[in-house]
């Protein structure tokens, strides 16, 4: 039996990050609470780590990378990280993930499956929405169903395909029934698109959530205005009174703000930007290790570059420590053509290094049939580092006659425009909190988001196993498997993993890093207080 309950999670001895699977009809308390202290480092208060301890009120001015006239307080529609951010002050999701991305219960008190296709959950009583309204399981029903209707153009849309059946079994309680088993669902349902509304809720020009603020004021491209909820489910949270959340698109002017004071907290501090920061003694940086990236896209269903030597002279014309060093000044971590980053713990560590190697890349580019084709390849400022890099591999390009031309596009629009459009070009990818999330999103057959136009039938075998698969050591051969098969073949080329850097106020305290995301996975406005 795999289970969340409120309080906890139960493990497995094997690895923090399994759930426990309890013989028997019932829950055992010694199940549901023995694999607490392996994790409580993460749950210890503020002052046993030796800062201070939270205080209540205050307001803070937060800027954002991105800002659009799309920004929207729907969260099945959140696509940039300014709405994740609105969306987590606005709403609860039924889980939550923890600064290991470890689920944990949040509305649900608790889930439960025996076999991780049929998913039994209860809620927590007392929970109200923003106008008054008690939470039931009809909200977490027509929440979760939403995204199955094209109408509703959620971003989660492929990964609800796999909701088989939503319904309530009473009023706190639902199932969830899966198409297939898929042991991660605890911590997808903690995406921000999962995050929970009100049942009917169709008009999203305001928000009703139960998340810990309350909208003041939206104004889609400029602002968003929330207000500190007394009546949040987390007794004492949050701990602001006000935030006003706004868009800065430029990184130098992002970075003046801050420290001039007009702004207190800001995401996407350029690498190079640094010294700036903490050389002042107001404020502050957190790095965040993540995997986050920004990849190359060779198309394998568009001439000419489809053929897989192609890609494969493409793989050996990457100077990865020259990115990492020159680009991100060491605030990144060496990648190798798959979208696990090293910290994961489905990593597969012995796969050989794709290194820079020009003989090889020169052997692989006289097979490609490519020739002297001056090629365009896409690059913007919207996938951070792209147009550096797109550079650096024109550079070497040279150096064996491929002959590539940087097209530099702005960075509005390029998503919707240039985006998986062209032959050559660049992606960016979120961190996702699993491994299934990612390759489900981006590398399977079918993926709407399937950047390369990969095709691999062996591959969307083997995800659809390891998604139900209970036993970790297994899991982790089936991902193995899975990562050797994008480095090998795919035409995703992943140079490194980048951290995210967040610069902040000194006087604002609680800050740590969530591999999720900037802005402690964008779930910052919970946990943070003013010292001020």
């Amino acid at each position: 039996m795999r289970c969340l309950r409120g309080g906890g999670v139960s493990r497995d001895k094997g690895h923090p990050g399994v759930l426990s699977r309890v013989s028997g009809p019932d829950l055992s308390r010694r199940a549901l609470i023995g694999g607490l202290a392996g994790a409580s480092g993460l749950l210890l208060p503020a002052n046993a780590m030796g800062v201070s301890r939270p205080r209540t009120g205050g307001g803070i001015r937060v800027a954002s990378t991105s800002t659009s006239t799309l920004d929207t307080l729907d969260p099945a529609k959140g696509a940039l990280n300014t709405d994740y951010v609105r969306h987590f002050m606005l709403y609860s999701g039924l889980t939550e993930l923890d600064r290991a991305l470890y689920p944990r219960p949040a509305l649900a008190e608790i889930i439960v499956s025996r076999d991780q296709k049929n998913w039994h959950i209860r809620l927590r009583k007392g929970v109200t929405f923003h106008n008054g309204k008690s939470l039931s399981a009809a909200d977490v029903v027509y929440s979760l169903l939403r995204h199955k209707d094209p109408r509703t153009g959620s971003k989660m849309a492929d990964i609800a395909d796999q909701f088989a059946e939503v319904r309530a079994t009473g009023p706190l309680e639902l199932l969830i029934r899966l198409t297939g088993p898929n042991a991660d669902l605890p911590a997808i349902l903690a995406q921000s698109h999962f995050l929970i509304v009100a049942n009917g809720q169709r008009n999203f020009r305001t928000a009703n959530g139960t998340g810990p603020f309350k909208l003041v004021e939206f104004t889609p491209g400029i602002r968003t205005k929330v207000r500190r909820n007394a009546n949040f489910w987390k007794p004492g949270k949050p701990y602001l009174d006000e935030i006003e959340l706004i868009g800065i698109p430029d990184e130098v002017s992002r970075v003046n703000a801050l420290l001039s004071g007009d702004v207190h907290l800001i995401n996407a501090v350029n690498p190079r930007s640094t010294r700036r920061i903490l050389t002042s003694p107001r404020h502050g940086l957190v790095e965040t290790k993540s995997g986050l990236y920004t990849n190359l896209i060779v198309r394998q269903d568009r001439l000419p570059v489809s053929n897989p030597h192609f890609t494969a002279a493409l793989k050996c014309l990457i100077d990865r420590p020259l990115i990492n060093r020159a680009l991100f000044r060491n605030y990144a971590t060496i990648a190798n053509d798959h979208p696990i980053p090293p910290s994961h713990i489905y990593f597969r560590k012995d796969l050989p290094q794709t290194q820079l190697d020009l003989d090889r890349a020169r052997w692989h580019f006289r097979r490609s049939g490519v020739g002297v084709t001056r090629l365009p390849i896409y690059a913007s400022p919207a996938a951070e580092g792209s147009i550096d890099m797109a550079s650096v591999l024109q550079e070497y390009g040279s150096r064996i006659g491929l002959n590539l031309a940087v097209n530099r596009m702005p960075a509005d629009g390029y998503w919707s425009t240039h985006w998986m459009k062209h032959p050559l070009g660049f992606g960016n990818s979120n961190p996702r909190p699993t491994a299934d999330m990612i390759f489900s999103l981006f590398y399977k057959t079918d993926a709407t988001w399937n950047e390369s136009g990969w095709k691999a039938p062996r591959f969307d075998s083997l995800l659809m196993e390891a998604r139900g698969e209970p036993d970790l050591q297994r899991r982790k051969q089936l991902y193995g498997e899975m990562q050797a098969m994008v480095r090998q073949s795919c035409g995703s080329i992943i140079p490194v993993f980048m951290s995210l850097l967040d610069g902040h106020d000194r006087r604002l305290k609680g800050l740590h890093p969530v591999p999720l995301g900037g802005f402690m996975g964008y779930t910052f406005a919970e946990h943070v207080w003013w010292e001020g």
